[in-house]
């Protein structure tokens, strides 16, 4: 499970946890037939719970809200979750709800084909999120998958002057622009940042947001081609390429860039440092089978950091 180092910084993970099976398939199928798999990974992760791993290994305590249904497969995730380093003590069992289950195929070249099921039902009840339920936590990270939550907890840490980071992927229009005003950090995910801003140009969507939001920390990640940011209040736009590796997996690569990017803010972290630190978490785990069971440690992450930096130079 890696290291874990209980005076970490305390970052609470709200949204997706699904239990996912893996394929792993030498090329993406295309059309009707049959595919037969050379490797497969039954995992409990999701947007916001492989951040919260991901936080984990890193050095940090993870904490989780998220919803199950009141079945086999919400124990499952349950178990798995909190097997792994994760407090689950604030999760939701809905009733009547049937849990989240994905069906993800992964070709030799790292590419993803996805296949979710998300009940309605599961977000039918929500928690309460007073200030006392926040108080406990260095920072938030909330994905958009239960954007009703997302929404009380980014609005209540903010009030608390916490890190309030908003996990931009794909989602309704109008799901991010209710969550985006709540935030001190928005890292979009670039279609998700296309949606908003209506061009394909990773540099210039940073200008568009910026003037939209023009008070919050503001990054776009790019895959390959790295993260650009701008500062609260500076309109400059910042840019973080990162370390090329062979991709075996990406799946869960943007979680394990969030999770180590939240805790970073979370330490008081400088955003170049921080984007570094996450961008090399991100690399390595692109280099593993398995989801988020690729997320590196902290020890590991900083190993090649620090390599990666002196070739730099």
């Amino acid at each position: 499970m890696g290291e874990t180092r209980h005076f970490g910084k305390h970052v609470l993970c709200v949204g997706a946890a699904v239990l996912d099976t893996l394929f792993r398939v030498r090329d993406m199928p295309t059309g009707q037939g049959k595919v037969l798999p050379y490797e497969m990974l039954q995992i409990a992760e999701g947007m916001a719970s492989s951040a919260a791993y991901t936080v984990h290994r890193m050095g940090g305590r993870a904490s989780l809200w998220g919803a199950v249904g009141d079945d086999e497969t919400g124990a499952r995730i349950l178990r798995d979750l909190t097997e792994s380093g994760i407090n689950t003590s604030g999760m939701t069992i809905a009733k009547g709800a049937r849990s989240a289950l994905s069906t993800i195929i992964i070709d030799d070249n790292g590419e993803r084909l996805i296949v979710p099921f998300y009940d309605p039902k599961l977000h039918d009840t929500r928690r309460p999120c007073t200030e006392a339920d926040i108080a406990p936590f260095d920072a938030v990270l909330v994905d958009v998958r239960w954007p009703e939550l997302a929404f009380d907890v980014l609005t209540v840490a903010r009030a608390l002057g916490k890190p309030a980071i908003l996990d931009g992927d794909v989602a309704p229009v109008e799901t991010l622009e209710m969550l985006a005003p709540t935030a001190t950090h928005i890292i979009f995910s670039e279609p998700a940042a296309e949606r908003l801003t209506g061009t394909a140009d990773v540099a210039a969507m940073l200008p568009i947001l910026h003037k939209r939001y023009p008070q919050t920390f503001l990054a776009v990640t790019a895959g390959p081609g790295g993260c650009y940011w701008t500062e609260p209040g500076d309109a400059t736009v910042h840019h973080q390429h990162t370390m090329a590796v062979k991709a075996i997996d990406t799946l869960a690569a943007g979680d394990v860039f969030h999770g180590t990017l939240a805790l970073s803010i979370a330490e008081g972290m400088q955003s170049r440092p921080a984007i570094q630190l996450s961008s090399v978490a991100a690399a390595l785990k692109c280099t593993v089978f398995g989801g988020r069971a690729g997320a590196p440690t902290r020890a590991e992450t900083q190993t090649h950091l620090h390599a990666w930096l002196s070739e730099q130079r």
